[in-house]
């Protein structure tokens, strides 16, 4: 690394702009400016430095204060989108299908193109991922390439400031003070320490300063967003954030998804509703009844020690619960919400194996929509083979039918009848108001008898384990604010020459009225001679030079 040599012998990194020991102006930029350039204490940032391997160039362009807020607002954009109509995780379906149907119904054409773009499920997304982490990337490098040669610019600073450095400050004085001049510096002192400055002395000189943490407070706020961009990426990881659906109906056991281990029954679904007559906005928008309670007991179970995954063999029941709105059951950090119901939902289809042309029946089959069989034995030398089973039949695609879910909403069968008579088997295809013989005229058909019903209760798990850091990393981000807003960092400089005269410089990164305010007290109590503000000279001359400009 190449070493810039100030002319009072130390020895600077490459790209300092002031020296470290005294304060010397070193690049012919810095020399050329009337106000030294605080900002980052003139340290060297390894950005503005270095730029000939592919680290820099990839260094340089996340540390790039324009790219962070390009990336901010690209990620803020894109956020806003995502709020455009509901996410997938708030509506009440559990299908693939079912969720495109659900945004083309509710939303027509434009549901249609914002669940084709993935847009629907926006905040799971690689690409925003990559987003978000582009840029926690870009306020990691930022943070470190100027937080690290701040710090170490302030932790060691000198009270002793080369004269060039002095005058190259906003705020200046220079002159003699009019009190007794063997007193000033101690009189400078004791006021400094009563407006609660940290005053240091070295010889003939005197530095002090208040609020320096202030100066953190940027990297504070990155520290927050940091924390908390790793709590948001962190939903990525199995077991830090679950939310799921699931559909259980009345009697059925299921495991419940994202909660590995436990399994949920659903004992009983009760709706309840209001018995008084529509009236108002129930009348403009057609609702008949209103839900007054709906809720599922249920019972929670949970594997033997064990089990293999997926077993539901020796279950041992936890607890009985009754999820209503707003009251989840809650288990072992989970919680299970009651989102949705679905009434009189098929469970059982009853069909006779009769003769077409005599009616006579063969006996009965009860098909379980659920969990079919692949053979049903009538015990009288007849039996019938489920062929296919299409549970939400849509259509046929090229001579074979199709189902849109795996839901029972429109059953469809492909039977194989087999009877004394027709030992090689007759095929049918029986749906809802449908029946189709690929093979021929049959004998025997498939006749619809009886249906048994049920309803179904739309239930959702949650689980976050990464909320207590976004919490963390929210306070830590308003400390960091606060910091920042109600805090500044102010020096003082003076020095005192052995022929009494005094130079004093001062600067703080914001609020000038209080700082001004000190050094008005100062002056006072020291005698020292009046201070200039050369940046408000500087304005006021332009000002007069334009006035005069527009005069003549």
């Amino acid at each position: 690394m190449n070493k810039i040599l100030c002319e009072c012998g130390h020895e600077n990194s490459e790209g300092t702009n002031l020296c470290q020991k005294c304060g010397s102006p070193l690049s012919e930029e810095e020399k050329s400016k009337k106000i030294a350039d605080m900002r980052y204490e003139g340290t060297a940032i390894r950005s503005k430095t270095y730029n000939k391997s592919i680290i820099d160039k990839i260094w340089n362009f996340f540390s790039s204060v324009k790219v962070g807020i390009a990336l901010i607002i690209i990620n803020l954009i894109a956020a806003s989108i995502g709020t455009i109509l509901p996410q997938e995780f708030y509506i009440s379906v559990a299908t693939d299908a079912e969720k495109k149907q659900y945004y083309s119904d509710v939303y027509g054409w434009f549901g249609e193109i914002y669940y084709a773009l993935g847009l629907s499920d926006l905040y799971s997304s690689l690409w925003f991922q990559i987003l978000v982490l582009m840029l926690g990337v870009s306020i990691i490098i930022a943070s470190i390439d100027r937080g690290f040669p701040l710090h170490k610019s302030l932790k060691n600073q000198r009270v002793k400031r080369h004269i060039n450095f002095m005058k190259r400050q906003r705020v200046v004085a220079n002159g003699v003070a009019t009190g007794q001049q063997e007193q000033t510096l101690e009189l400078v002192e004791q006021k400094l320490k009563n407006l609660k400055y940290n005053v240091r002395r070295e010889d003939n000189a005197v530095m002090a300063e208040k609020g320096r943490f202030s100066r953190y407070g940027a990297y504070v706020n990155h520290v927050g967003l940091i924390v908390f961009i790793v709590g948001v990426m962190l939903h990525l990881v199995p077991g830090f954030y679950v939310d799921e659906s699931m559909w259980l109906r009345e009697g059925e056991t299921r495991a419940i998804p994202g909660m590995d281990g436990y399994f949920l029954k659903n004992d009983k679904f009760i709706l309840e509703t209001y018995d008084n007559d529509p009236q108002g906005e129930q009348l403009k928008q057609g609702i008949n009844t209103m839900a007054k309670n709906y809720q599922t007991n249920v019972t929670l179970y949970k594997q033997a020690d064990d089990a293999v995954p997926g077993q539901a063999d020796n279950l041992q029941e936890v607890k009985s619960y009754e999820i209503r709105v707003n009251h989840p059951l809650k288990h072992d950090g989970y919680a299970v919400y009651q989102m949705d119901y679905r009434l009189n939902e098929l469970k059982t289809m009853i069909f006779d194996l009769s003769n077409k042309a005599t009616e006579e029946s063969l006996g009965q089959i009860s098909i379980d929509l659920t969990n079919p069989q692949d053979e049903y034995d009538l015990g009288n030398g007849a039996k019938v083979r489920l062929m296919g089973y299409y549970p939400d039949f849509s259509g046929f695609k090229e001579g074979v039918p199709q189902t849109a879910t795996q839901t029972p909403n429109n059953p469809a069968f492909i039977f194989k009848m087999i009877t004394p008579e027709t030992p090689d088997g007759e095929t049918s295809f029986v749906a809802i108001q449908q029946t189709l013989e690929p093979d021929g005229e049959n004998m025997y058909k498939m006749k619809f008898s009886n249906v048994e019903m049920r309803n179904m209760s739309g239930l959702m798990v949650r689980h976050d384990k990464t909320i207590p850091m976004l919490f963390v990393g929210g306070i830590i981000f308003m400390i960091g604010v606060a910091i920042g807003s109600y805090w500044n960092h102010r020096r003082i400089w003076i020095e005192q020459l052995e022929d009494g005269t005094i130079h004093l410089a001062a600067h703080t990164n914001k609020n000038w009225f209080g700082i001004k305010k000190d050094l008005d007290a100062l002056t006072s109590h020291a005698h020292l001679p009046q201070y200039i503000d050369q940046h408000e000279l500087d304005n006021n001359e332009k000002a007069d030079t334009e006035k005069e400009g527009k005069t003549s």
